[in-house]
């Protein structure tokens, strides 16, 4: 099978540039989600899905394609949800196959992170069981698909929710550009202005913006600025130009911006050059591929 254009210039910009840490020292590190001291081998990918988008062919084949893809590339853990949760209706049983799946075909790597909608009346009960039962450290939402914008009351009243249970919340601000979606499947992307009002009134939650594009990731943008004020994560999967992330973090270096693939929307080593194109600190490498995404996991006193 011929391999497409796209990736035909990744792998080419990769041969030419050495990785920054050995993908095999890094397979070999311990995982640990706590907030310890993080490990510079460590590469915790905070943006995987499992599954099929309904409109676009995964190259994975099954999730042990997705997890040898991943440690063949380093990463030590990758903070996963289900496609299956951002159309289907039944999340209790999205959250519990994805549940299963970590567990027995992710080898430790993949961390399940669960769907829940706020619209819907048994949400709490999603909540109660992506924690409980699932042991789960975190929720991840899809408000485009799911109607609701960050001003919704009901929101606040999940982020209250995961807040007392400890559970980190990721916020899909897009997962596709508007531009290539199906016109039978369209959903707007999402702003992120009203989240510094929501966070006043649960200023307990933890909250990281997925897929937050150029419309957030500009470093001369003060909603980008206030947010990182507030200790909202971002990650770079859809971080855009050269040097990008070295540019960004020279203008807003308190920004928590954690690595992320949008794997396997995305190809996986396009997130990887993001990395290797900016000259970072070994302070600001170390924060971008592990500390941050411990600090999100870390209960907020």
């Amino acid at each position: 099978m011929p391999v497409p254009a796209g990736r035909r210039s990744i792998v080419r910009k990769m041969e030419r540039r050495p990785f920054l840490v050995s993908a095999a020292t890094v397979a070999a590190a311990p995982l640990v989600f706590g907030t310890g001291a993080p490990d510079a081998a460590d590469l915790i990918d905070t943006n995987v899905s499992l599954g099929d988008w309904p409109v676009r062919k995964s190259w994975v084949k099954s999730p042990a394609d997705l997890v040898a893809r991943l440690r063949r590339h380093g990463v030590t853990a990758a903070w996963t949800a289900s496609f299956e949760g951002v159309l289907h209706s039944d999340l209790a049983g999205a959250n519990a196959r994805l549940a299963e799946t970590c567990r027995s075909d992710g080898t430790g790597l993949l961390v399940p992170f669960g769907t829940v909608n706020p619209t819907l009346p048994d949400w709490a009960d999603d909540v109660r069981r992506c924690h409980e039962v699932h042991r789960m450290p975190g929720l991840r939402l899809y408000p485009s698909y799911h109607g609701y914008t960050l001003d919704d009351a009901r929101l606040a009243r999940l982020l209250e929710a995961a807040s007392r249970r400890g559970l980190l919340v990721q916020i899909a601000l897009t997962l596709e550009d508007e531009r290539s979606q199906n016109p039978a499947l369209t959903a707007p992307a999402l702003t992120a202005a009203p989240l510094p009002g929501l966070l006043a009134t649960v200023p307990t939650a933890r909250v990281q913006l997925l897929n937050a594009t150029s419309r957030l990731l500009a470093p001369t943008n003060p909603l980008l600025t206030r947010l990182a004020d507030l200790g909202v994560g971002v990650e770079l999967a859809t971080l855009e130009g050269v040097a990008g992330l070295e540019g960004l973090l020279a203008k807003v270096p308190a920004l928590r911006i954690a690595f992320g693939s949008h794997t396997p929307y995305f190809y996986f080593e396009a997130a990887l050059l993001k990395l290797q194109e900016s000259a970072l600190t070994p302070a600001q490498l170390l924060a971008v591929r592990s500390g941050h995404a411990r600090q999100l996991l870390a209960t907020r006193s």
